[in-house]
């Protein structure tokens, strides 16, 4: 945390001459892509297993309160204790040359006026007038301070803003070469006054006084307290500019501070006016008030303000702070708690002038941090018309159609001279840091518009995709596109269905991806968030049959699937691919002949023996032979060749792979008559009765439901049941290992974890068509009765 200290004022400003300057390393920021280059991707847990809520997105493993840091002393207290001291002086010599005006107007020319010799009544003459000149001088001196930082901020963004007139610029040029004559004026004035001063001090000659007069007995005292104070005034003036001197010109004050801040060249403009507030509040009211400012304090007025100059000065400072480690979190937090600054950066978003990018590009880096902060980005999207305003980021449109039967021309904005691609990604970037939290998802989905501008950004050209030395804006959009489409469609609840319709509705999503998945071979990571929005995506059956209907987009995921020679980094994008096929499997009758037509079933087997595929192609394959239906029973018949590969995996497996395996057996094996069966265990060298004991010992195992493997009781009652009405042997062999107590047990513990196969976080998806309760009573009256019972999914 920054923070200001009460400072001790000492009047004696030589302690304090040498320490002032302290080297902070200028910290680079960038911002456009430093977020996702240090972005974890990690898939410990699938649509096929529930998530906690420790898990989830908004929870609070993600927005925990950091750990408390260090006190960082503010580097604008040097600048504040300084304009300190300079007030002091200034305001001494203000009272003490008062004080002279007074004694000599009032005493002296009241009082002696016809008694005063010739050359006194000239000096005092003299002194006043010059006196009275340099305090007029010094009373506009600030506020010209001021005026000339505007002009200067004016002229820093010159490069895209024109003075607004030819007589301002006269006016500003004017005071520009008057500043330095004044202040030249002053120094000759107060030196003047020194000299007229020491030379009446020194001399005493301060004319003859009349015997026996009474009216002047006192005018040797009265002059000499005149001279006496108009010597100190002007010595207390000149301590004043040889401190100024000293601290700004030879020790550089503001550019050791302006460097600690980390505020950049065009910094320096920042600085200056934040010195000459404080010096101003020191100046005009308590000599303490200026003590109180803070840098961001003072730019979140600046912005507020109505004068464009000090709105670009204070975005600038803001800028500069948000995104500097030692003063982030500070920063941050002050702008959080203060609505009216938040709702003046939500506002300029919507700036379109291109005189005013600069100041635009800030709030939006401004605003992508404070989103990244979950009460922070709830307080942006508060405020009326902030969804509106970051849409506003995204310059892409579609040009209206002439007719209902087609659809206009997607246009995404590109000048040399207004960074488009800079915008649309910080637009992206805040989506995706607000998409962190469930209600703004919804936010997001509702806003008119929003979501066709995301989806249009996921297009990618066939050329970029193919080429992985192009890093551009447009691939670095693409990808954020693709995150923020991925992070609204695992949306769990009510709304994730809403927002999985919506996404899905729009008829470029699929296609996108589909290009993605066809030439971006060498940009796996595009790949992969494209798998991820099609397996999100997949949780609503219209969806699914959308997503199976749209030509190769299948035949792509089992591309990536089976491809080999995969760097290891890269491998993970096989595992979605497989998981995309599953979930696209589970369900869909039509997907399931889909993928058969392309022959992959023996391709399939083959992946069983892999360790990275095991366990989706072991998914994949039992969904084919779960919803292919009848028709299909040639072409899966050849999964009976995978037994001696299942059952040594039942056997010998444990957790996810060995749920999958027992769940693949007992849909596989159905396309096996009994005597198939007894010569499939024989080659593999099993005894049926050792499938058995597996069997029952999963089912002691696992006393209540797991939610890392939620359908491992399912599946091996399951397989319990097709080995009863495979042989009658079988049905002794489970009694004599206590089968009918342990599904007993499965009775009195089941759960509604049990009953879905697939999850939206904790919330089950796609309801089994047969209940546990019902597969357990099937297997308890096939223990005592052998009646066949028909076997739900």
């Amino acid at each position: 945390m920054r923070n200001i200290p009460v400072i001790e004022v000492q009047v004696n400003a030589s302690k304090e001459l040498c320490n002032f300057m302290r080297n902070i390393p200028v910290i680079d920021v960038q911002v456009n892509a430093s977020k996702d280059k240090n972005e974890i991707i990690l898939s410990p847990t699938t649509i096929f297993e529930p998530r906690t809520s420790a898990g989830r997105r908004d929870g609070s493993s993600g927005n925990s309160v950091s750990p408390t840091l260090h006190s960082v002393p503010a580097p604008e207290k040097k600048l504040t204790l300084f304009a300190l001291r300079l007030a002091i002086l200034e305001k001494a010599a203000t009272g003490v040359g008062a004080l002279g005006f007074i004694w000599a107007t009032v005493v002296l020319l009241g009082g002696f006026a016809i008694t005063l010799d010739k050359t006194d009544f000239w000096f005092i003459t003299i002194i006043l007038l010059i006196e009275g000149a340099r305090i007029f001088s010094r009373s506009h001196e600030l506020e010209w301070q001021h005026q000339s930082t505007s002009s200067i901020a004016h002229a820093g963004i010159s490069s895209f803003r024109k003075l607004r007139s030819s007589s301002r610029a006269l006016v500003e040029s004017v005071k520009d070469m008057l500043s330095p004559i004044f202040y030249l004026l002053q120094l000759l004035s107060a030196i003047a006054c020194v000299v007229l001063s020491l030379m009446k001090l020194i001399k005493h000659n301060y004319g003859e006084v009349a015997k026996g007069g009474t009216d002047s007995r006192n005018q040797k005292t009265a002059l000499i307290i005149f001279y006496a104070l108009a010597l100190a005034e002007a010595l207390v003036f000149l301590t004043e500019k040889v401190y100024w001197q000293w601290k700004v010109v030879i020790c550089k004050l503001l550019e050791g501070v302006n460097q600690e801040c980390n505020l950049g060249a065009l910094g320096m403009i920042s600085t200056q006016r934040f010195f000459y507030d404080s010096y101003a509040r020191c100046i005009n009211g308590s000599i303490f008030d200026g003590l109180g400012m803070d840098m961001v304090t003072f730019a979140m007025d600046l912005i507020c303000s109505n004068s464009p100059d000090e709105q670009l000065i204070g975005a600038r400072i803001l800028h500069r702070f948000s995104f500097t480690k030692m003063f982030s979190d500070d920063t941050l937090q002050k702008i959080g708690t203060t609505l009216p600054v938040i709702e003046r950066l939500v506002e300029i978003l919507n700036w379109e002038d291109p005189q005013e990018e600069e100041i635009r590009l800030s709030a939006a880096k401004i605003v992508s941090k404070l989103a990244g902060k979950k009460q922070n980005s709830l307080r942006v999207t508060g405020i009326p018309g902030a969804m509106e305003s970051i849409s506003s980021l995204l310059q892409t449109n579609r040009s209206p159609s002439s007719t209902a039967d087609e659809i206009g021309e997607k246009k995404i904005f590109d000048h040399e001279a207004y960074g488009y691609w800079t915008f649309n990604n910080l637009g992206l970037l805040i989506l995706k840091e607000l998409a962190r939290d469930h209600d703004n998802c919804g936010k997001i989905g509702k806003t008119r518009g929003l979501l066709s501008k995301i989806i249009d950004f996921t297009h990618a050209d066939e050329t970029i995709l193919k080429d992985s030395t192009v890093a551009t804006l447009q691939v670095l959009t693409v990808e954020r596109s693709l995150k923020v489409i991925k992070m609204l469609a695992s949306t769990a609840g009510t709304t994730g269905k809403i927002l999985r319709r919506e996404i899905s509705g729009r008829v470029f999503t699929v296609s996108n991806i589909r290009d993605i998945l066809r030439y971006g071979e060498k940009r796996p990571k595009l790949q992969k968030r494209g798998i991820g929005i099609l397996t999100s995506l997949a949780q609503d059956d219209d969806a699914t049959d959308r997503i199976g209907g749209t030509g190769g987009v299948l035949k792509e995921l089992l591309k990536i699937f089976f491809q080999e020679g995969v760097p290891k980094d890269q491998k993970d994008v096989r595992i979605v691919a497989g998981e995309a096929l599953a979930k696209l499997a589970f369900g869909s009758k039509s997907n399931c002949h889909r993928i058969l037509k392309l022959n992959v079933v023996e391709r399939l087997i083959e992946a069983l023996e892999i360790p990275l595929l095991h366990v989706n192609a072991g998914r994949i394959l039992r969904n084919l032979c779960t919803y292919s239906g009848p028709e299909s029973f040639n072409q899966l018949k050849g999964v009976t060749a995978a037994a001696p590969t299942v059952l040594k995996a039942i056997l010998s497996g444990e957790g996810k792979l060995q749920e999958v395996m027992v769940g693949l057996a007992a849909h596989a094996f159905k396309f096996m008559t009994a005597g198939e069966s007894t010569a499939v265990f024989e080659s593999a060298g099993f005894k049926e009765t050792k499938l058995a004991c597996a069997l029952v010992e999963i089912l002691r195992s696992y006393r209540y439901p797991d939610i890392k493997v939620p359908r491992m009781r399912r599946f091996a009652i399951e397989l319990a049941i097709w080995m009863m009405r495979d042989k009658l042997k079988n049905v002794q062999i489970f009694r004599d290992l206590g089968m009918e107590e342990e599904l007993e047990g499965v009775l009195d513990t089941t759960s509604e974890l049990e009953s879905f196969n697939i999850f939206s976080g904790s919330i089950g998806l796609r309801r089994h068509s047969t209940t546990i309760h019902s597969l357990v009573e099937t297997a308890l009256m096939l223990l005592k009765d052998r009646f066949d019972q028909p076997i739900g999914h």
